[in-house]
């Protein structure tokens, strides 16, 4: 059986070293500028590079994409044809209905398709991660053999039947939840400090969590997130109640309209974390014990505008997010998390919702981030990927020089939290 990538980028070089160490016979291709430097990377243990996908679809058994959503339809355009007879095919996009539709218009109806999505990025090593296996067009021995080969990253594999369902549950594990953590990053951009050196940010477990997750999604490249928000048809439906819970919110605190605003976080509450469920648990002790100030401030209440209003949002589109765990990703098992925490401790859910409500000192920052919110769902509302990546570059360039710090604190973080 011989393994082929189109594409060996982070994700893909990351595949091609873990079936070469598990045995296969991995072959593989990227852009002709790159196949000198990978070459010299990967022929000494044992991956083949190849200096065009042609060449990988007629050797290969087992092919996998590994390209850009925005850009698979040209890439399987390229190469498809040539794929060769009876092989399986995988694409490994985060969202899937721009890949599927490239397969199914340019791959020849023999091919069997059985798509992937490895749910954590490069930073990580394959094993004990999460894996989404979609069987799409299969016999049953051909999804016994993807089955076979997707074992060897020994990644927990959940099999997912439809594509529909997995972009739909995708939109609110990434697409909503990056887009939550690109507004709270944006808003501390636009307002000019950095949280860890402000007092309303240094109150614990749920704050340092807010910061080293926002700092791990600007560490790496903005097309990823491009890609989950603007081409999953799902995601500007949630990202839009996303803004809508948050704007409707923000009305009712500059409002203080004590009443209905109670009642709006007490359903959200009550739909969410009744108590049936069962809960993550996230450790306060660990979530404390990673921080990125080097010194003390006297802490002050937050409103936690943001995960008010991402409960909310969840309840008004009758979404179960513990059902949406078979997809989780760091960032939403985090984001759920801290969001649960807040909800299911009444003294510190009281505290968010006066200080929301009547705490003129937090209002700027709540202003800054209803802003922010506006900004990028608006960006994702009109498709506009370039934007999207604009903006993105703009707010991870305030926050470079404590990127990799935040990477390697929110991968203990991760680590240490299970």
């Amino acid at each position: 059986m011989i393994i082929g990538i189109i594409g060996l980028g982070d994700m893909g070089k990351l595949y091609a070293k873990t079936f070469a160490k598990a045995g296969y016979a991995v072959l593989g291709c990227d852009l002709p500028d790159r196949f000198e430097t990978l070459n010299r990377e990967l022929e000494p243990i044992g991956i083949k590079v190849l200096e065009s996908g042609i060449d990988v679809s007629e050797q290969a058994d087992f092919i996998i994409y590994s390209v850009e959503a925005e850009k698979i339809a040209e890439v399987v355009a390229s190469f498809g044809h040539a794929t060769k007879r009876g092989a399986i095919v995988c694409g490994q996009t985060s969202v899937k209905h721009p890949e599927i539709a490239a397969f199914e218009q340019f791959l020849s109806e023999d091919t069997q398709i059985v798509s992937c999505h490895s749910l954590h990025g490069p930073g990580f090593a394959t094993e004990g991660q999460h894996l989404i296996v979609i069987r799409h067009r299969a016999t049953d021995e051909g999804y016994s053999k993807a089955l076979k080969i997707f074992a060897a990253l020994g990644s927990h594999i959940a099999e997912i039947a439809d594509f529909h369902l997995h972009d739909q549950i995708v939109a609110d594990t990434q697409a909503v939840t990056h887009m939550g953590f690109e507004s709270m990053g944006t808003a501390w951009k636009n307002a000019g400090f950095y949280p860890w050196d402000n007092a309303s940010y240094n109150n614990g477990g749920i704050d340092n969590v807010k910061i080293l997750t926002t700092l791990r999604i600007f560490g790496y490249k903005a097309h990823v997130y491009a890609g989950l928000a603007i081409l999953n048809p799902y995601a500007r439906k949630q990202v839009k109640r996303y803004a809508e819970s948050e704007s409707e919110l923000f009305k009712m605190m500059i409002q203080e309209d004590e009443k209905s605003f109670r009642k709006r976080i007490y359903q959200a509450r009550d739909f969410v974390f009744h108590e049936s469920r069962e809960l993550l648990m996230l450790d306060e002790s660990i979530m404390k014990t990673f921080r990125l100030s080097s010194h003390e401030t006297t802490p002050k209440a937050n409103s936690h505008l943001s995960l008010l209003a991402m409960v909310d949002a969840w309840y008004h589109l009758g979404v179960n997010p513990y059902d949406n765990m078979i997809c989780q990703t760091p960032p939403f098992k985090l984001r759920l998390g801290i969001a649960e925490y807040l909800f299911k401790n009444e003294a510190l859910l009281e505290e968010s919702i006066k200080t929301a409500l009547f705490d003129k000192t937090i209002r700027g920052d709540d202003l800054e981030f209803h802003s922010a919110v506006r900004e990028w769902a608006s960006i994702i509302g009109y498709g506009d990927m370039e934007g999207y990546k604009a903006h993105f570059e703009e707010t991870k360039a305030f926050f470079f020089h404590r990127l990799q710090d935040g990477l390697k604190l929110s991968a203990e973080l991760i680590a240490r939290l299970g």
